[in-house]
This record gives structure tokens, sequence and C-alpha cells, in this order.
């Protein structure tokens, strides 16, 4: 064979092996094409319609802000690339997106502060529209390793500002839809089995098909994004949260609405093809300015687990959220009293925030002011014994504290268990109404479920009031069998309360009922409050004065007109330690083990049922100070009360 052919047939080869590596390449790069258009063309499908809260005026209520075309953000001005080091470190004033790219730790600074918006940041918004974008959203195909044959279709949404409670620089939500298909052919052929709106740190789920899922034109899902922080929503309504997953304080999404359809760019699902097309896909810091805790700009959709695992994220999905009934007997004054509540809560969380310096000086006053009321009364001698007795402010607690924490703790915490299985009860009422009403076809979703849970709400606190009635009942009885020398348990405690078990009961219901009605209203809760000081003694009258019903209302009454302040705080201390006190010892858990959040959750409960008791003592001795008082003649009882000593 000559020198000569074998060249040309090595010229040959090689021609051949170009050929064929070209045909592969570009069978690569037209099945990428088709796949990317199949991608394209499933997210046009079911290209979401969302409605916006109308904002009627500029800077006032309503939502100002729309998911934005992220090409906005890139060669602005006003936007600096900051960090990993710190919060000044300035990379770059207006990044690329390839600038974005692989950075880890690093953050982007909006102008404005979070802490203090005021309208800086809807004003920004305003200037990058003049931009020319267009509401925009980012379409992402994505599979699960753990579940193959499914297939997740996202959407997600960037807001420049989060104007919630946790209020920070950019925003990203989304909503997912499962199929059960390979590959997103397939997706087009086959319809979606669940829909996945997020929320905070959780989503809520629906099928498809579900009435609560609005759909335009057979395909095209509805969301609702609600006010401030953008939390998806299926309907209108007021959404009352009071969880990490589904958000603590009020979700509204009531209208009336602005209609968006925004533009839908598709993110590839071939990680090569997405950094090519996107470059700031691969961004690994923070899309908003660094600030403490949740205040906090939000990481991007790839470093968020339904990225790259959307359906084991999807197995956690929530069936509802919990609307707040907008009309009614109880009108929707109570809710709105507690988003308010929440919401200036926050302002103040806030405020420390922002200017710790002037708040740390506003607290180091209180706890001044507080020591010098702590100084304004005696506390020694604190003698626990010989109950009709009149005491100091002070001495009150002392005795009660002394008391509860005498030999005798056993007998007052036997009393207190009480509140566990009283509060497994209240759990299992609960359940058994949210079943009991889905079995029998009554809405529990929407605002169907938030009539219920305000309906759970009245009977939990009803059952927590009429519980604690009864533990005041025992431990006053307890408190004279002690005082008399005589040995007693906590069972023969609750048999001498139960002895006018009947009467007993019809005087709470009577209180708590009247004070749950005008609880519930809101604006008659000052007289709540008042009437609740007043009635602080009914279980002690029931018991010690052989009073019941409309007598013992205004037994009690009478025992606290012209001391109503004393009442109160006496009660009030009591009450405040009680309820602290577990919750404390819960955070106390929380830093010094690792045990589960649920654990300690019972603990805390635990600590509450058994501090309760201590709140039952120093109301009875408040009672008997009373009592002694109302009893002796204005002229009997000396400006200086001598120091109670106990006698051999």
């Amino acid at each position: 064979m000559s020198v000569e052919y074998r060249r040309v047939e090595a010229r040959r080869f090689r021609l051949l092996l170009l050929a064929l590596l070209s045909a592969g390449a570009l069978t690569v790069a037209l099945g990428a094409s088709a796949s990317t258009g199949d991608e394209k063309a499933l997210a046009q499908k079911y290209s979401p319609v969302v409605r916006l809260v109308e904002q009627k005026e500029p800077c006032g209520p309503g939502e100002p802000y729309v998911p934005i075309d992220l090409d906005l953000l890139f060669g602005q001005p006003t936007v600096a690339l900051r960090g990993p080091w710190n919060t000044s470190d300035l990379v770059k004033i207006g990044p690329s997106a390839e600038d974005l790219a692989n950075r880890f730790e690093y953050h982007l600074d909006f102008p404005g502060s979070p802490l203090s918006p005021g309208c800086d940041y809807e004003k920004w918004q305003d200037h990058l529209a003049s931009r020319g974008g267009t509401p925009t959203i980012y379409s992402h195909v994505a599979t699960d390793p753990a579940h193959p044959g499914t297939l997740a279709l996202q959407y997600w949404f960037f807001y420049v500002f989060n104007d919630f409670n946790n209020k920070h620089e950019g925003d990203w939500e989304m909503i997912q839809l499962d199929f059960d298909a390979s590959d997103a052919a397939a997706a087009l052929r086959t319809e979606p089995t669940r829909v996945g709106y997020s929320s905070h740190e959780g989503a809520e789920r629906a099928d498809w098909g579900d009435d609560k899922l609005e759909l335009v034109d057979g395909t095209h899902p509805v969301v609702y994004p609600a006010a401030g922080s953008h939390a998806n929503k299926y309907d209108a309504a007021l959404y009352l949260g009071s969880t990490a997953d589904a958000g603590v304080g009020c979700d509204d999404t009531r209208g009336p609405h602005d209609e968006v359809r925004p533009v839908v760019k598709t993110i590839p699902s071939e990680p090569s093809a997405a950094a090519k097309a996107f470059p700031w896909i691969g961004f690994e810091g923070r899309w908003g300015e660094l600030q403490p805790a949740f205040y906090n700009g939000p990481t991007g959709p790839n470093l968020k687990t339904q990225w790259t695992e959307p359906i084991t994220w999807s197995d956690g999905w929530r069936s509802r959220s919990y609307a707040v009934p907008t009309g009614g007997i109880f009108g929707t004054g109570a809710t709105d009293f507690f988003c308010g509540g929440v919401e200036k809560g926050s302002a103040a969380l806030t405020a420390l925030v922002r200017d710790p310096t002037t708040t740390l000086i506003a607290i180091g006053i209180l706890l001044l002011l507080l020591v010098w009321l702590v100084r304004r009364t005696t506390w020694r001698p604190g003698v626990p014994l010989h109950l009709a007795h009149r005491r100091t402010w002070g001495r009150i607690l002392s005795s009660a504290a002394r008391m509860y924490a005498s030999r005798r703790v056993g007998l007052f915490v036997g009393i207190g268990l009480v509140f566990i299985p009283l509060g497994i009860a209240i759990s299992l009422v609960q359940a058994l109404v949210l079943g009991g009403f889905g079995l029998l076809g009554v809405d529990t979703s929407g605002e169907g479920a938030g009539a219920l849970v305000l309906l759970l709400v009245i009977l939990g606190t009803t059952l927590a009031l009429l519980g604690f009635g009864l533990v005041q009942a025992a431990t006053a009885k307890a408190l004279v069998e002690v005082d008399r020398g005589h040995e007693i348990g906590p069972l023969h405690a609750y048999r001498l309360a139960f002895a006018r078990f009947r009467p007993l009961v019809r005087t709470l219901l009577l209180g708590v009922g009247a004070w749950v009605v005008l609880t519930a209203t809101v604006y008659l809760s000052p007289i709540a409050i008042w009437l609740a000081v007043r009635w602080a003694f009914l279980a002690q009258v029931v018991e010690l004065e052989d009073v019941s019903g409309l007598d013992a209302l205004r037994r009690s009454g009478q025992l606290v007109r012209g001391r109503w302040l004393r009442v109160a705080s006496l009660v009030g201390v009591g009450l405040v330690l009680a309820l602290a006190i577990g919750p404390f010892v819960g955070a106390l858990l929380i830093i010094v083990t690792q045990a589960p959040f649920a654990l300690l959750n019972v603990v805390s409960g635990i600590v509450y049922a058994l501090a309760m008791p201590f709140v039952a003592i120093t109301t009875t001795y408040v009672y008997f100070d009373a009592r002694v008082r109302d009893a002796l003649e204005p002229q009997d009882e000396p400006a200086d009360l001598p120091a109670e000593i106990e006698l051999a």
C-alpha cells in the first residue's frame, strides 16, 4: 500500500469522524432546542393570572409592587453588589447578570432602608419601570431524582421589596404545578395533578380541579398575592397565620384587584443552557441588603429546596389556609385587632433593630420605674398562714410564693395538673369539630375554615377559663384547710370544691360567657377587662361564702370596689409570671439542648400548668385581704398596717 494511498485514507477517516461528531453535536443541539421549546410551550400553556390588591393612590394602601423583569436591575446605577466580607464592602455599582454568576455570600443593595422604607422602594420601582420593563415571571421545569416519572413546572416571581412584618429588600415567591410525566413533551399531553402556592416558609396545596383553584381558560391558575408579603393565595380574603410555615400575622388579598398577565421567560432545565441564557441563576448570595435576622434579603431560586427536589418539597405542602370571616355575629373587629396587634408588635421590634440605643434607654427607664414601684411596698414578713388578714401589696405576693414553695408544693402541683388533660381535651375537641364539619359537608377551607377557627378559639378560651375557675375553687378550699392545720391532698381539694360543682359551673359560665362575647367584639374589650377584674373572686365567693349566680357576680364586684387597681395589678402579676415562665423555660431549653421543638412545647405546657396554682393562691390571698378590709369600719383600718407575725 503506497504512502499516498494511506494519506488519502487518513484524510477520509478524519473527515468522516468530523462529520459524525458534527452530526452528534447537531442532534444534541436539536434535542436541547426541542426540549427547551417544549418547556416554553408548557410554561405558556399554564402561565398564571396574577391579581394584585389595587393601590388607588401612590404610597397608599394596596400593593404597589409587581413581579419585575430582572434585566431592569442589571447595569442600573442605583444597584450595588457588595460583600462578601461585610455590608459596606463595595464590589461594583450597576452589576451585570454575568457579575452575579457563581458569587457566594455576596449581596445586592437597593436604594433605601428596609427598616425605614417609607415610600422609597415604591418610587424606585417606578424609576425602574420607566426603562420600559413589563411585569415578568420566570418558568422552570424541574425533575426530582427521588421521584422518577414526575415533573414540576415552576413560576418564580421577584418583587423589589417585602413590606410585611419582616420587611426586607427583594422577595422571591413561586407557584408549582406537578405532572405525572417524564419530560415537558409528555406533560403537554396531560394535565397537572396538583398545584402549590408558596407563602412565607411553606406552601398551600390544591389538587387540579379543586373548587378553590380558580382557572382562566381552563389552564391558567389565578394567583392572589397578599399585599406587602406577596404570599400566594387561592382566593380573595384576609388570612390568619400564627406559624413560620403560614406566616405570623395577616395576609390580605381582598379586592378590588389589578389583573396582571406577566410575560413568561423560561429558564432551561439543562444547567449549562440555563447559565448561558440567565447567568444570574448561579448567584449564591442575597437578593437584597444584609440586615439582622429575618430582615435579610432572600436567597435566589437556585438555593431553594424546590429547585432540585421539587416533588419531595411538594409532599410537605399544607392543605389549607385559614381565612377570617368577613361578616357574622362578631364582625371583623376581633380579627382586625389581632392583625393590628401583630403589626404593631412587629413595628416595635423593627424599631429596636433600627435604633437599639434609643430602645435600650426606654427599657432602662421602664426598669427604673419598676424598681421604684417595687420599693414603694413592703415584702416582709411574708407569712403564708392566717388567711383572713390584711397584707400589703408586696406581702401578698411573698406570702403566696412561700405558700407554694413550702412543703405543700405537691398539693398545688397536683391541683395544677388538671390543665394537662384539659389541654388534651381542648385539642381533641378542635380536631373533632374540624373533622365533623368536614364530614357534614361544611366548607373547612377559606372563610369557612376561618369561621371554624374563630369558633374553636372561643370554645378553647371558654374551656380554659372554666378550668382555671376549677383550679381557683380547689386552691381556695385547700388553703382554708391548710390554714386550719388539716392535712389535704389535691384529690381531696377537688372533692371539696365539687361539693358546689353546679353553682360553681353556673356562675363561671355566666362570667366567662359575658367576657368572651365582650372580648370578641373588641370595641367592648375595655369593659371586658374591667369586668374580668371585678369578677376575679367568683370561685372564692361561690366556695367560701355559699353564694352563686348573679349574686356571686355582685358580691365579687363589691369586694373589688375601690380596690380595682390593686386587684388588677396583683392578679395581673401572677398571670404574667405564670404565662411567661413556660415559654421562658422552653426558650432556655432551646439554647442549652438539642431537644425537638415538639417536646419543648410539651415541657412549656407542663410548666404553665404547674404555675397556674400560684395565680390561684395569689387571687385567694387578695380575696381574703379585700374581705377583711371590707368587713372593717374605715376608722378601724390604720394608714400604716402593722407587721404581720406568726404566733406559736
